[in-house]
C-alpha cells in the first residue's frame, strides 16, 4: 500500500539542502523602492533549496506575501514554488539545460509596492551511475547508464579518470575506451544517456572510474572499475534485472506498496517516489516451508506494512515506481509477507522479516547471485550458500574475507571491522525519510569497513565467509564520510535465524549446498590505508618536542626510537611514533595527552632514517580470545554514558590501528557534530574514532519526474 504524502512532507522530501552560501541583495524593482530582497544563492539544482528574505531599509525582515511570478520551464514540469517564509523550491526536473524563474514579494500593506529577482536552475544527476561499480578483465565491455533531471532533452559528457574526483584522465587509451554514446528522451520521463566502457587489454597500475558530467556538474559517485586478470567479470546490473524462471537470490525486490503517493489539484493520486531493497537468501522451517529472508525495513516497510503483502521481484526501484496494481507494471510477484522481527521494541535485536515464496518462484537451492564460478563469458555465475545456521565468529576467524551479493553494488568483498558493535539507527515510516518512525539501539553487531562493500538498496543482502560460503549475518545499515571511509552493520545470521523462528513458530535453517565452496572476493575498496591522514604543523611540532624529551626514557627493552607521526585511530590528530623491535615490547598509550604509535622494524632503518611510516596493517582483526574478552566487557561498561552523547551513535571493539598488537574501541561520531569530549584511551583501551553520517537503513529510492512539486494539495495518511 502506498501512502499519500503532504505539500509540506514533499517540501521536505524534495530538499537536498540550502545551496550557496553568502547573502546577495537586489533593490526593488517595482513600487514604492521601501524594501529589498536578499538571497542566500542566485543558482540551484533540481530539487535543490534558496531561502529569500524581504529587508526593510531599517535591515528587519519586511512582511510581504511570495508569488512565483514567471519561469521558463515547461508549464507541464512546473517552476517550482515558494512558501510563505520565501523558501524557493526548484522544480524536481527540467525540460532544457537550464530555466529561469522570477520570484516576486509584495509588501502586505501596499500589495502594489513589488520587489522581484530571478533564480537559475540547472539540472542534475538523478541518482549515481549504474552500475555503480564492476570487475572486468582486459577487453571486456560494460555499459553505463547514467539519468538526469531533464525531461525530454539534455546529454551528458563521459570520460574516463584515475581518481573519483575525476583526476588522471588519460587519451591514450591506456585506461580503455568509451564509445556508443547515447541518450533516451520521453516527455515524461528523466532523461537516459548511456555509453559503453571498454576496458584496456593491459591492466593499468591504477583502479579506473568512468565519470559523467552535466552542464559541468559531475556525479559524485562515479563508475568505479577493478580490472583483473582472473577471469572474473561480475556486473550489479543483473542483480537489479527482471529475472525470468526460479528467482536466484541477492536481486532486488521489495513490497509492493512500498512507495509514496501524491494527489494533484484534481484529487487524482500519482506515485511520486518508491523504495527497493535486496532479497538476501532462503530459508526454510521444520515442514520444509520456503521463505524469502531480508530485512523488515525492505520486507515489512518498518513494520508499517501488513503480513499478507505481495513481494515483488525486482523491486519498485527498478520497476519505474509501477506497482502491480497498475498499468504497465513489469514486475511479478514472489511470495507474500509471512513474519517479521518488530523493530519498536527493546526487546529485539534484529532488522529482519521473511515471504513465504510462491511456488516455483524462487531457486529451490537457494543459489545466490555471483556465489559461482566464472562461465564462458567470464560472468561469475550463481550459486549457494553453506546449508545450515551460519557461522560463529571467533577470535580465530576474525581476519576473514567477507562477501555479499546485494541489489545495488552487486558480489563485494571487505574484512571484518568491528564486533560488539551497539549502534543507533533511524527508522522512517515513509520511502522519502520524511516521517521519522523510530530511533533504534542494536546491540552485539558487526561492522565491515570500506565504503564500497554496500550502498543503498543493499540492504537484506546475506553477508558470508568468502573462503567457504558460511553465512556471517544480514546487511541492514551503514554509513561514509564522503570521503573514502565508511562501515556496514550486520545482524548475526544466528540472532536473525534464532528471532525471526520465534516469529514463525518453528526454526528456521538457511537453504544451501552442504558443501562448502570459495566465493570470489571482489574489493573495491583499499584493504588498508595507503597513509594517514594530514595533521597541521602547529601539532606535528608539538608531537616532534614529546617525541625528542621522551626517547631517553623509552629506549630499551626492545624500544629503538622516536619521532612525530600522524595517528591512524584518531584522523587529523598527532601521535608520538615509537620504534620498537618486537610487537610485545611495552609502549605507553599516550605521552603528554599525545597518542603514540607502534611500528615494528629494525635498529638499521631507523638509524638510517628509512623506518616505515606507519604500522604494518592486516585486514580484519586478529586479537586473542583473552584481548577480545577484556575490551568486550569495557565496552559493556563504558557503551551507555558514550550513547549518551547526541554526537555519538555507535561503540564496538576493533583492533588498534595505531598499535595494532592491542585491542581499541571504536567510537562512531557524527559528522556534522562534535562530542562533549574525545579521550585517547578509556577503561584502559585505545579509542578510535570514526566520523560518519548518521546511520540509516539502506533502501534505495526513485523519484518519479511526472508531475510538478507545485501540483501537490493535501494528505489521506501514511502507510
Amino acid at each position: 500500500m502506498g501512502r499519500v504524502l503532504t505539500s509540506r512532507l514533499l517540501l521536505a522530501c524534495l530538499a537536498l539542502g540550502v545551496a550557496g552560501c553568502g547573502s546577495i541583495t537586489f533593490p526593488a524593482q517595482a513600487g514604492s523602492g521601501s524594501f529589498s530582497l536578499s538571497a542566500n544563492a542566485v543558482s540551484v539544482g533540481t530539487n535543490g533549496q534558496i531561502a529569500l528574505r524581504a529587508v526593510l531599509p531599517s535591515g528587519d525582515a519586511a512582511p510581504v506575501t511570495w508569488r512565483i511570478a514567471a519561469g521558463t520551464n515547461a508549464p507541464t514540469l512546473g517552476q517550482g514554488q515558494v512558501d510563505a517564509t520565501g523558501m524557493y523550491t526548484a522544480p524536481g526536473s527540467l525540460s532544457a539545460d537550464s530555466m529561469t524563474v522570477r520570484v516576486e514579494a509584495a509588501l502586505e500593506s501596499d500589495p502594489r509596492s513589488t520587489a522581484s529577482l530571478t533564480i537559475a536552475v540547472h539540472p542534475g544527476f538523478v541518482q549515481p551511475l549504474l552500475p555503480q561499480n564492476v570487475a572486468l578483465t582486459p577487453g571486456a565491455t560494460a555499459e553505463v547508464t547514467a539519468q538526469i533531471a531533464e525531461v525530454d532533452a539534455g546529454r551528458v559528457t563521459w570520460s574516463l579518470a584515475t581518481t573519483p574526483g575525476g583526476e588522471g584522465s588519460s587519451s591514450t587509451g591506456a585506461l580503455g575506451s568509451l564509445n556508443s554514446s547515447a541518450c533516451q528522451r520521453n516527455s515524461d520521463r528523466y532523461t537516459t544517456c548511456t555509453v559503453t566502457y571498454t576496458a584496456p587489454s593491459a591492466i593499468p597500475q591504477q583502479d579506473v572510474y568512468v565519470v559523467a558530467a552535466v552542464n559541468g556538474s559531475t556525479v559524485t559517485s562515479p563508475l568505479h572499475v577493478v580490472l583483473n586478470s582472473r577471469g572474473i567479470v561480475s556486473n550489479p546490473i543483473a542483480n537489479q534485472a527482471i529475472q525470468t524462471g526460479p528467482m536466484m537470490l541477492g536481486a532486488s525486490g521489495g513490497n509492493d506498496g512500498d512507495y509514496d503517493t501524491y494527489e494533484d489539484h484534481d484529487g487524482n493520486s500519482f506515485v511520486a517516489d518508491c523504495c527497493g531493497g535486496t532479497l538476501g537468501a532462503l530459508v526454510e522451517d521444520e515442514q520444509k516451508n520456503q521463505y524469502i529472508l531480508s530485512n523488515n525495513h525492505v520486507l515489512a516497510e518498518s513494520d508499517q506494512a501488513q503480513v499478507g503483502d505481495t513481494i515483488d521481484q525486482p523491486g519498485l526501484i527498478d520497476g519505474a515506481c509501477t506497482p502491480l496494481s497498475r498499468a504497465g507494471s513489469t514486475l511479478h510477484p514472489v511470495g507474500t509477507l509471512t513474519a517479521f522481527v518488530p523493530l519498536a521494541s527493546t526487546q529485539t535485536n534484529v532488522d529482519a522479516a521473511l515471504a513465504l515464496a510462491a511456488p516455483g518462484s524462487v531457486d529451490p537451492i537457494g543459489s545466490i547471485l555471483g556465489l559461482g564460478t566464472p562461465g564462458r563469458d567470464q560472468t561469475l555465475g550463481a550459486a549457494p550458500p553453506m546449508a545450515g545456521r551460519g557461522e560463529t565468529l571467533t577470535a580465530a576467524n576474525l581476519g576473514m574475507d567477507v562477501a555479499k551479493s546485494g541489489r545495488t553494488t552487486g558480489l563485494t568483498c571487505s574484512s571484518i571491522d568491528a564486533v560488539a558493535l551497539a549502534v543507533k539507527v533511524d527508522y522512517y515510516k515513509d520511502c522519502a525519510e520524511t516521517q521519522p518512525y523510530y530511533t533504534k539501539t542494536f546491540e552485539n553487531q558487526i561492522g565491515i569497513g570500506g565504503t564500497h562493500f554496500t550502498d543503498s538498496g543493499d540492504s537484506g543482502a546475506l553477508v558470508l565467509d568468502a573462503s567457504n560460503a558460511e553465512a556471517v549475518g544480514l546487511y541492514f545499515a551503514g554509513g561514509t564520510d564522503g570521503d573514502g571511509n565508511g562501515l556496514s552493520v550486520v545482524n548475526p545470521i544466528g540472532d536473525v535465524l534464532h528471532e525471526l523462528s520465534a516469529q514463525a513458530g518453528s526454526q528456521l535453517n538457511l537453504v544451501g549446498t552442504n558443501t562448502p565452496h570459495p566465493v570470489a572476493c571482489l574489493r573495491y575498496d583499499p584493504a588498508v590505508p595507503a597513509e594517514p591522514p594530514y595533521v597541521g604543523p602547529a601539532a606535528l611540532g608539538r608531537a616532534q618536542t614529546i617525541a625528542a624529551d621522551a626517547a631517553d626514557t623509552l629506549r630499551g627493552n626492545g624500544i629503538l626510537g622516536t619521532a612525530a607521526g600522524r595517528s591512524l585511530d584518531s584522523p587529523g590528530d598527532p601521535a608520538v611514533v615509537v620504534y620498537v623491535d618486537h610487537a610485545t615490547a611495552t609502549v605507553p598509550q599516550t605521552i603528554e595527552g599525545v597518542r603514540t604509535q607502534v611500528i615494528v622494524t629494525d635498529a638499521g632503518l631507523v638509524a638510517r632514517g628509512t623506518a616505515p611510516t606507519m604500522p604494518t596493517l592486516e585486514p580484519g582483526i586478529h586479537l586473542s580470545s583473552a584481548a577480545l574478552a577484556g575490551a568486550t566487557a569495557v565496552e559493556r561498561s563504558v557503551a551507555p554514558q558514550l550513547m549518551a552523547d547526541p554526537a555519538i551513535f555507535g561503540v564496538g571493539v576493533t583492533q588498534s590501528r595505531d598499535n595494532p598488537a592491542e585491542p581499541a574501541l571504536l567510537v562512531l561520531v557524527d559528522i556534522s557534530r562534535n562530542p562533549q569530549s574525545m579521550p585517547a584511551t578509556l577503561g584502559g583501551l585505545r579509542v578510535e574514532y570514526m566520523r560518519l553520517h548518521r546511520f540509516h537503513t539502506t533502501l534505495s529510492k526513485w523519484a518519479t519526474a511526472q508531475r510538478s512539486g507545485c501540483s501537490v494539495q493535501r494528505s489521506a495518511g501514511s502507510r
